[in-house]
């Protein structure tokens, strides 16, 4: 997860040019402001286990996302450490980014083919025709909830609310509650309504596209962006980063054996866990300026031995596809 900095982007092809100085805002403030979940988890604690069972069979463990607690103080002090040039937190010495291998293994998306990434559809069907396609409901009704709101073209979560609540068909109501989820908490570009792009996600995600390098690439994306204007709005998944943080810090003596079976879920396990709570902006700042190689868990407990995804062709960086756009990914830099 980690080197001493420049030593290891010298040996990996450094990707800026010698002398390059990168031109950042002292001060960054960011909003985390969330959706609010309410309404979803509702209709999660009303089902029973089967279908909560067809939904973790099809989505991995995306529903725990919407119960855990986004500390808005953590997440805005670790942007201040962000560094966009090479897509990577540095805290005091230490080099830090999350990995595909790591997202993967808290969402336990199992059922994916995981060479299958996102690339949007030269010709995607209208907005309304998935709408309908997804809802059963009428041309009519679709066009009728289509909002734009700042350039976006989107739907109003009310919208769908009752189709999740009262689908008669269980997998439909299966897929839009996770459809609600990747759009109010995965991607939640526009607070209250789920967006087209997101749809067209997630008509691929259907196919077996695996979504994890779209979550981190619009993770970065979006702390690059708050990081080089100063301000902004976080619209990556807070949820995802918050507990991959936390996790970095999370002391095991030695890994229970439960933790490496297949039944084992991280997230599950984190929110049975107590963490800080009223912590301040301020107080993360200093640990993070702080923090020594020592103090952090390189591995993080919920890791299993996996083969890790470094390299595109010849090149030691991958490039991630966004909804809204790419980045680079390069996870050697901070390998440990």
């Amino acid at each position: 997860m980690h080197h001493r900095h420049h030593v290891r982007k010298r040996e990996k092809g450094d990707s800026l040019v010698e002398g390059c100085v990168a031109n950042l805002p002292e001060h960054t403030t960011v909003n985390v402001r969330q959706n609010n979940l309410k309404n979803l988890v509702r209709v999660w604690n009303q089902w029973d286990s089967d279908t909560r069972g067809i939904f973790t069979e099809r989505y991995g463990d995306i529903a725990h996302l919407i119960t855990i607690r986004v500390d808005e103080q953590l997440i805005q002090a670790m942007v201040r450490f962000w560094d966009p040039a090479y897509q990577c937190f540095t805290f005091n010495q230490e080099d830090m980014t999350p990995t595909i291998e790591e997202y993967a293994a808290l969402l336990r998306i199992d059922n994916v083919q995981f060479g299958k990434i996102y690339v949007k559809e030269p010709k995607p069907l209208t907005f309304r025709k998935k709408l309908v396609r997804l809802t059963d409901m009428t041309d009519a009704w679709a066009e009728k909830q289509i909002k734009k709101k700042n350039e976006a073209v989107c739907i109003p979560w009310s919208s769908l609310r009752e189709s999740v609540l009262s689908h008669p068909d269980v997998l439909k109501r299966v897929n839009l509650f996770a459809l609600a989820i990747y759009g109010l908490v995965i991607f939640p570009r526009v607070l209250g309504h789920i967006e087209v792009a997101v749809f067209d996600f997630f008509e691929r995600l259907k196919q077996g596209a695996n979504p994890v390098p779209t979550i981190l690439a619009e993770t970065f994306r979006s702390l690059s962006t708050c990081r080089r204007v100063g301000k902004g709005r976080f619209i990556g998944c807070a949820q995802l980063l918050n507990v991959w943080i936390l996790s970095h810090f999370w002391k095991v003596e030695r890994t229970p054996f439960h933790m490496f079976s297949k039944t084992f879920a991280p997230l599950e396990a984190y929110l049975k866990k107590e963490w800080p709570k009223e912590v301040t902006e301020q107080h993360w700042v200093s640990v993070f300026q702080n923090v020594r190689a020592e103090d952090i868990t390189w591995r993080t407990p919920w890791i299993r031995p996996s083969v890790l995804l470094y390299k595109c062709g010849g090149q030691d960086w991958v490039p991630l596809l966004g909804l809204w756009g790419g980045v680079g990914y390069a996870p050697l830099l901070v390998q440990r």
